[in-house]
């Protein structure tokens, strides 16, 4: 079943692009995440009452999901490698590249983890239900004691809080590393990350796009 997967997707990989699943992942999990940050903040400007109630809903609704897709993301990036395009080289910029990836998945999982945590340690305020409408169980916080709920939530808030700072830093310097390599180096990274958007090609099935080669004091 992996090696018909692998096979499958290195017809995308052998182009330096990546999978029709992979794209999938990348894009629905942006406009989630985006969406995120928005009820976030319209949440946080409401006063306490319903409608910040029904909006905290709406939030865990969508959370809730990309958690479900982030597990997926990975198990998807483990068994399927991404394709090998022209930004992958041994500079700084390859290992800057990797921690952005690696710090994307720390907040893919701490913020819908730390946010389930919330919501269970205040005590249930409303059901939780996957996309709005799948009930998904809240954390068995009647176990522990008053004082470890408390604390539980403090860090939960705390670490909530900060990954959201961390996501709206990540977010446009992301987009801000992807144009760069679009439009200044000229490398496929972006061409490979869209849907089904192939590159230009000659006659002889020559690719027209041309990385910018290093200046010396960048070699």
């Amino acid at each position: 079943m992996i090696g018909a997967l692998r096979r499958w997707a290195s017809r995308h990989t052998e182009q330096s692009r990546y999978s029709p699943v992979g794209i999938a992942f990348h894009w629905i999990m942006a406009v989630l995440i985006l969406a995120q940050l928005s009820i976030g903040w319209y949440a946080s400007l409401l006063p306490s009452g319903g409608d910040k109630l029904l909006t905290y809903e709406l939030h865990s609704a969508v959370g809730l999901p990309i958690l479900l897709l982030a597990i997926g993301r990975l198990f998807w990036r483990v068994i399927i490698p991404g394709p090998i395009n022209d930004a992958d080289s041994a500079g700084w910029q390859t290992q800057a590249a990797y921690l952005t990836h690696y710090l994307f998945y720390f907040c893919f999982f701490g913020l819908p983890l730390s946010g389930w945590i919330m919501w269970s340690a205040l005590g249930e305020p409303a059901p939780l239900r996957l996309a709005g409408f799948i009930p998904w169980p809240s954390l068995p916080m009647y176990e522990v004691s008053p004082e470890t709920q408390y604390r539980l939530l403090a860090v939960a808030e705390e670490s909530h809080h900060i990954l959201v700072l961390l996501l709206v830093l990540l977010i446009p310097l992301h987009i801000a590393a992807a144009l760069k390599h679009h439009f200044w180096d000229r490398h496929d990274v972006l061409r490979g990350m869209l849907p089904e958007v192939p590159d230009w090609e000659d006659p002889r099935k020559g690719k027209q796009h041309r990385p910018r080669e290093p200046r010396l004091h960048e070699q």
